[in-house]
């Protein structure tokens, strides 16, 4: 999965595969996999202001989600 690098306080990296549907999203503290997140919510964190405020809202406690490195 390719990484894309953002600007963001809590987040250095997102990426996303699309026929798993499986978002990667590396904070500075570690590396989670989200399952089952549709393709709109990885492009709406990708065009958020704040990733971090959209992640909290919109991705942390709604989709299941296991640590990877």
């Amino acid at each position: 999965m390719q990484m894309i690098a953002v600007a963001s306080s809590n987040l250095s990296a997102v990426g996303y595969d699309r026929e798993a549907q499986t978002l990667r999203i590396r904070f500075h503290n570690g590396t989670y996999d989200y399952y089952g997140v549709p393709e709109a919510v990885y492009l709406a964190l990708m065009n958020a202001s704040s990733k971090g405020q959209y992640h909290a809202a919109h991705i942390k406690n709604v989709y299941r989600y296991r640590r990877v490195g």
